[in-house]
C-alpha cells in the first residue's frame, strides 16, 4: 500500500541498508520522511518512487539487495520468474512501428490492447505521459521503462509487461542525450509488484553486455528468449 507507513528499521530492511545510513539520510532530508515524537516515519509509497528515481545509478548487487528486502516485505519469492510470466501472448513488437516519444508511447499501449491486458487506450497514455512528465524513464543507455507512476484502476488494465524494440533510436528524454531503442512498458495493479518489477528489470540490463545482447533480436520471438536467458541468469530457474 502506498500510504504504509514504515519506521527506521523496516526501511533499513526494505531497502536492504544499514539501519544508521537510512537515519543519517533521512536526517539530512536525503530520503523522504517526517520525524514525530523523536523517530522517523516514512511512507512506503515515497520510498518506492525514491528508489525508483536512484535506480540507474545502482549496481546489479545494490539492485538484488533491494529486490530481496521487497520480496521479504510483501511475502515474494525472490527468485521466481517476474518479467517474463507478465509478458502476455502477442505482448512484444520488433520492430516497433514509432519514430517519436509519444508514438512509442502509443504503440505500446496498442500492443497491449491488441494482446488484451490493457483496456481504456487513451487513459493508460495519459497516465504514462504524466509520468514522463517528472523525469523521463529513459535511464539506462538505449532502454526505456515508461509507466504510470501510481497503481492502475482494474477497469484500464491487467498487470503487464510489454517490449518493443525500434529499428532506429528515438529521443526519448535520456540524461545522457542518447536515444533509445528498447522500450519496456511496466503497467502494475500494486506499488509491491511495481517496484519489484523495476528492480528485476534493473538486475537484467545492468548485466555486462545485456542490453548490447536486447538490441540483436531479430524477431519478437528472439527477443523473449533472450528476456528469458536474461531474467533465468539473475534467478538461477526456468
Amino acid at each position: 500500500m502506498p500510504h504504509e507507513q514504515m519506521d527506521e528499521k523496516q526501511v533499513a530492511e526494505y531497502l536492504d541498508m544499514d539501519l544508521r545510513k537510512v537515519v543519517r539520510l533521512a536526517a539530512r532530508g536525503k530520503i523522504p520522511a517526517r520525524k514525530i515524537a523523536g523517530r522517523f516515519v516514512f511512507y512506503k509509497g515515497q520510498i518506492d518512487h525514491w528508489v525508483e528515481a536512484r535506480m540507474h545509478e545502482m549496481s546489479e548487487e545494490r539492485l538484488a539487495g533491494i529486490e530481496k528486502g521487497v520480496s521479504d516485505h510483501h511475502g515474494f519469492d525472490y527468485d521466481e520468474p517476474l518479467v517474463c510470466p507478465l509478458i502476455p501472448e502477442g505482448g512484444i513488437a520488433v520492430p516497433l512501428a514509432a519514430k517519436t516519444s509519444d508514438s512509442a508511447v502509443r504503440a505500446l499501449v496498442d500492443l497491449a490492447v491488441g494482446a488484451e491486458v490493457a483496456h481504456h487506450s487513451d487513459e493508460l497514455i495519459r497516465r504514462i505521459r504524466r509520468r514522463e512528465q517528472l523525469c523521463s524513464t529513459a535511464m539506462i543507455p538505449g532502454v526505456a521503462l515508461p509507466h504510470p507512476r501510481t497503481p492502475l484502476p482494474h477497469d484500464i488494465a491487467a498487470s503487464f509487461v510489454v517490449v518493443g524494440l525500434t529499428s532506429s533510436g528515438i529521443p526519448y528524454g535520456a540524461v545522457d542525450g542518447s536515444l533509445t531503442r528498447l522500450f519496456f512498458l511496466i503497467c502494475c495493479k500494486d506499488e509491491s509488484t511495481h517496484l519489484h518489477v523495476l528492480a528485476r528489470l534493473g538486475r537484467m540490463l545492468s548485466q555486462t553486455g545485456a542490453v548490447e545482447s536486447l538490441l540483436t533480436a531479430g524477431s519478437a520471438a528472439q527477443l523473449r528468449e533472450l528476456i528469458g536467458q536474461r531474467e533465468q541468469s539473475v534467478t538461477g530457474r526456468q
